[in-house]
């Protein structure tokens, strides 16, 4: 078949090169384009929001926003959907065509983060949870109810076009995006296939972390080729069980795992980055109490305008205002925004666990205990100053990570099996987490009398105790 050149445009990427997309541009009356999608607010407001939500105060050329990211995420979701649909039919009964599945899985990449608010994840964390929500439900509220309508008119990709009688479920979509509950009722009523997708964005390697990660490394300086993404897409396929590796492919998905664990000490976890975000906890409460009206669900119309660069600038105003509370938020913003008001990293602490360890075995599991213990352990005239204590955790392998387990499989040539990927005889070399224990201060003056009371709390042993002297 001829490739129809008319109806595809390219955006050019610095991670994946030209990425193809359906363009207005010839279509069939009644016919919706991804560029629809692409250019909608909802998507086009991610240009607005940055990928890395703090991080780009600390490097300065970590300036991508999340709609670059999205855009990757959606041709990867065409790289592998070209490379793994054949399996996934072998093991799948009534799968829908090619097409279908590329375009599925194209679109939930395109809107895997179009619920997401100002500083991405804190924004979670410190915003959402107080109504029970994610990113992920509103993004999923957003792909069904304020953009159904373009997806269900979506016919084609620029890999093919769907069957005469098929159409897109904004719902399956919507369904993709959320991550695994764990619950036997989210997964009834769903096709043995879409639960098979499901690993394309929630198990292990995944077309959002692979994007992300190439992504962030390259943006940041990092490493212009953080992985082999070529060999990992080879080595994988569809089994009865799932997503599953080749044994031969398997040393490709150990460095997938330990370069994103680097990234996530050196560029998420940076002492600075996380000084930032203890500075952003201590106001952001009362800034979006005077800024946005509730919970988003209820209020999608603001919601849609509320952006960093919206957040930023509102906040920023707020010190000219009469008003004593804005003047005072205004003015702490301005200080963050400007670097002025800072906590600054005094000791830290790095502890690895590995298969049978756990951090509530350790001290570092009651951060408000070590903190009381550490002052104890301070002079006397220094035991009342400022302090914040930060624990920063990631999660090495997926045996950590449940329930966003059973996504991954990987399949041993000399027995003919595929195992679940969880904690194999390889895998066992790399540490199930690691935590990051940081004491803040406003200034490097006490970092020794600091350094010498946590080492006193923690007895000298579990873990590597670093100052930033």
């Amino acid at each position: 078949m001829v490739r129809d050149f008319t109806t595809e445009s390219l955006s050019h990427d610095p991670i994946h090169g030209y990425i193809p997309f359906i363009s207005r541009v010839g279509l069939a009356p009644g016919e919706a384009s991804e560029q629809d999608l692409i250019d909608h607010p909802w998507v086009q407001r991610l240009r607005q929001i940055h990928q890395l939500q703090t991080a780009w105060w600390v490097f300065p050329s970590a300036e991508h926003m999340r709609f670059q990211h999205v855009l990757g995420v959606m041709h990867l979701g065409s790289v592998v959907v070209s490379a793994w649909y054949e399996s996934l039919a072998d093991v799948c009964r009534s799968i829908p065509s090619r097409a279908y599945v590329e375009s599925l899985v194209r679109i939930a990449g395109l809107l895997h983060d179009v619920g997401h608010g100002p500083f991405g994840h804190f924004f979670d964390d410190h915003y959402l949870d107080q109504f029970g929500l994610t990113h992920e439900i509103i993004g999923a509220h957003i792909i069904e109810h304020e953009l159904g309508d373009i997806i269900r008119r979506i016919r084609r990709n620029p890999g093919g076009r769907l069957s005469a009688l098929e159409e897109l479920d904004p719902r399956q979509v919507a369904w993709l995006i959320c991550r695994p509950s764990g619950r036997a009722e989210d997964e009834e009523g769903h096709p043995d296939w879409l639960k098979k997708l499901r690993s394309l964005f929630s198990g292990i390697y995944t077309v959002d972390n692979m994007d992300f990660v190439l992504r962030d490394a390259y943006m940041s300086g990092y490493n212009t080729k953080a992985f082999d993404i070529s060999r990992l897409v080879h080595y994988s396929f569809f089994t009865a069980q799932g997503l599953t590796i080749h044994a031969r492919g398997l040393p490709a998905l150990i460095n997938f795992i330990e370069t994103r664990a680097n990234l996530f000490r050196t560029i998420y976890f940076h002492r600075t980055v996380r000084g930032i975000d203890i500075a952003l906890e201590q106001y952001f409460a009362a800034t979006m109490q005077r800024l946005f009206p509730g919970n988003p669900l209820k209020h999608l119309d603001e919601y849609r305008q509320l952006t960093e660069t919206s957040f930023l600038v509102d906040v920023c105003r707020w010190a000219d205002q009469q008003d004593p509370e804005l003047q005072d938020l205004g003015t702490h913003w301005r200080a963050i925004i400007n670097r002025d008001e800072m906590w600054r990293m005094a000791c830290e602490r790095t502890m690895h666990f590995h298969s049978g360890q756990a951090e509530s075995t350790t001290i570092f599991s009651e951060p408000d205990l070590v903190e009381r213990r550490v002052r104890e352990f301070l002079p006397h005239h220094l035991r009342d100053i400022p302090l914040r204590i930060d624990v920063a955790r990631h999660y090495h392998r997926p045996s950590a990570r449940k329930p966003a387990g059973k996504q991954n499989y990987w399949y041993d040539p000399a027995s003919g099996l595929a195992f679940e990927l969880d904690d194999d005889e390889l895998f066992r070399s790399l540490p199930t987490s690691f935590i990051i224990f940081r004491i803040y201060s406003r200034d490097h003056g006490y970092d020794r009398e600091l350094n010498a009371a946590l080492q006193k709390v923690a007895g000298g042993g579990g873990g590597d105790t670093k100052t930033n002297m």
